[in-house]
């Protein structure tokens, strides 16, 4: 599988604080909390799922990942997302290893399977 995906019993607006508290601890920040909701309601389109996208970004790695592969910046900022299906709410990401995989670089994926864990970590305490 491309993604991670747990349920949690917590709310949207508790699993969303909660990712967050833990990825400040990992020295991840959120860049940007995206509403995809309210931006498809904004348009004037029908989207009834909670969904929001956060983009996650620690400096050190980003920095990290573009000296040893410019490429890899494709992937950059890291996405999560926590959003409701059938009345459970869900944290989920792509997992950078899987990303990684199509930059062919044996040093950038040692980077993305360190950073993937400690992401994977922010999310299970999240639960």
């Amino acid at each position: 599988m491309f993604d991670y995906t747990v349920e949690t019993k917590k709310s949207m607006d508790e699993a969303v604080e909660s990712l967050e508290a833990n990825l400040m601890e990992q020295k991840f920040g959120v860049l940007w909390n995206f509403d995809l909701k309210d931006k498809l309601h904004e348009k004037g389109l029908e989207f009834e799922k909670e969904f929001k996208i956060l983009e996650v970004c620690n400096p050190k790695e980003a920095q990290r990942v573009l000296n040893e592969n410019t490429l890899a910046g494709y992937f950059l900022p890291c996405k999560m997302v926590v959003y409701t299906e059938d009345g459970t709410t869900k944290i989920g990401m792509p997992k950078p290893t899987s990303l990684i995989q199509m930059v062919e670089d044996d040093n950038i994926q040692a980077i993305a399977k360190d950073i993937e864990e400690r992401l994977i970590g922010c999310i299970d305490q999240s639960v």
